[in-house]
């Protein structure tokens, strides 16, 4: 088993690096979708900048990393800490992927794909999916705020999965994937906007909307010239 999980760890590492939202921007209209719009590598910036017809594939494709890995592991009958650790690396390849050099996404989906399929094989309900769903169902159509829904979602599948007494190995797996969406958003590049934010300030922004600032539409207008303007001194 030893072998196996070491293979499955490399390989759910090297799936979730697999860029979906970059090669689906290049291959619909060759665009770079690290330096236009967010310029982050997911779904949500694909979307903005494409089509639905473009960004759905790659959303199931991302829900996919996660929850085919983790089944695997399954299958070939590791335990569920082993399932839950392979499930976290496949996350953490979405989030920072050596194919990208660590640029990319924020690993909502691929969190979604783990978190869910992992209680399903551990005979348990995916309760927290559900309230995952439900919050960030909330966070999309009423608050009009996608980070806030999806970080709320997230949060509050170890508190879920702890109040409906599923294995603690579990639990822990959740709270591990919350905590490295907390540091992939505290992690981001710093930007020129950044020095007129104070720091308290900066991680509130940072963990509730995903961005240096409150305003949407300004953040989106700095970050894509941000992009650009690396982009340019690179070349």
């Amino acid at each position: 088993m030893v072998i196996e999980f070491g293979l499955l760890i490399v390989g759910a590492y090297l799936i979730g690096s697999i860029p979906a939202a970059y090669l689906a921007a290049k291959l619909a209209g060759g665009i770079d979708i690290r330096h236009r719009g967010d310029a982050n590598v997911g779904a949500t910036n694909l979307l903005r900048l494409t089509s639905v017809w473009v960004a759905l594939p790659v959303i199931f494709f991302d829900i996919a990393k996660g929850l085919i890995i983790v089944l695997v592991a399954w299958l070939v009958g590791l335990g569920i800490v082993q399932q839950v650790t392979v499930g976290i690396v496949a996350i953490i390849g979405h989030n920072w992927p050596v194919f990208l050099r660590f640029h990319g996404g924020r690993g909502a989906l691929t969190t979604l794909g783990v978190a869910f399929i992992l209680p399903l094989v551990n005979n348990s309900w995916p309760w927290g999916i559900l309230v995952f769903l439900l919050i960030a169902g909330v966070g999309i159509f009423i608050i009009h705020n996608l980070p806030l829904g999806l970080g709320a979602g997230i949060a509050a599948l170890p508190l879920v999965s702890l109040g409906v007494g599923e294995p603690l190995s579990l639990t822990l797996g959740f709270l591990a994937m919350f905590l490295l969406l907390v540091i992939r958003r505290l992690a981001a590049p710093r930007t020129s906007v950044t020095a007129s934010v104070s720091r308290g300030q900066l991680m509130v922004n940072r963990l509730l909307f995903d961005r240096d600032i409150r305003d949407r539409e300004a953040w989106i207008h700095h970050a894509s010239r941000e992009a650009s303007l690396t982009q340019r001194k690179k070349s």
